[in-house]
């Protein structure tokens, strides 16, 4: 089978790994969005929201049901939503968002992580400032939708970008979709615009931009980056990393 097999297996361990990560992470969200708001789909919006980000990721059925079902059990432990800060090698900002259930756990793991490889883990708002918070959507373009229209709507709503993103050749399912960006609190009214519209919404959440001058490092200074990276988003507590290397 040779090469080519190996190729095609290692890509598709790849994607199996990516997928398992992200049911653990789609899935802490839910147990904290249920613990927060409610198990009703109607009076939780960020519940809503993140039921539809798990069918776009193909996320089975009986993995968010059970998700649900674990977050309304009085005995399941809550999780907190703790971000660190810090650098890496070369002065690479790192931000990590975490959802734990054991705090001193993961503050030692990651702590640990920045030593090993050269970085270090630093005080709350150390590097917080390097990056923008933003609200993420994402929604199926259909004919009747006029970009500049909606742009235009949407700005009134806390929006500040939005624009089409054609569809990936390799995709299976290829598909224009529509990315909006607005203020992180500008999350609800967002989603409430796209509902009330009828608009088949694929997905909403959070990110973080690197606001200020990118970090650029040679193939060599990489290593011991790519390293912690790897350490860190391998961690279970681990939702997100962010940094400002430019790619």
């Amino acid at each position: 089978m040779g090469r080519a097999f190996e190729f095609r297996k290692e890509r598709k361990f790849k994607r199996w790994g990516h997928m398992a990560k992200t049911f653990t992470k789609i899935g802490k969200e839910i147990t904290i969005a249920v613990k927060q708001g409610g198990p009703d789909v109607t009076g939780n919006p960020r519940l809503r929201a993140l039921l539809q980000t798990a069918r776009g990721e193909n996320m089975p059925k009986e993995n968010i049901e059970r998700a649900i079902k674990r977050a309304s059990e009085k005995d399941q432990a809550d999780y907190k939503e703790i971000v660190y800060e810090g650098y890496g090698p070369h002065g690479v900002a790192i931000l990590v968002e975490t959802a734990t259930d054991n705090t001193n756990r993961t503050v030692a793991n990651i702590r640990s992580y920045f030593t090993k490889h050269g970085g270090s883990l630093g005080t709350s708002g150390s590097v917080a400032f390097m990056f923008d918070h933003k609200c993420v959507f994402k929604i199926k373009k259909t004919d009747d939708i006029d970009m500049d229209e909606l742009e235009l709507e949407l700005i009134d709503y806390g929006a500040d970008e939005v624009f089409l993103d054609t569809p990936d050749e390799e995709d299976e399912n290829p598909q224009e979709v529509i990315n909006i960006y607005g203020e992180y609190t500008a999350f609800n009214q967002i989603q409430k615009y796209i509902e009330d519209k009828g608009y088949e919404m694929i997905s909403a959440g959070f990110d973080r931009f690197p606001n200020g001058e990118m970090k650029h490092l040679s193939a060599e200074e990489r290593e011991g980056l790519d390293k912690l990276l790897e350490k860190l988003e391998e961690d279970e507590d681990v939702q997100n990393v962010y940094h400002n290397l430019a790619d």
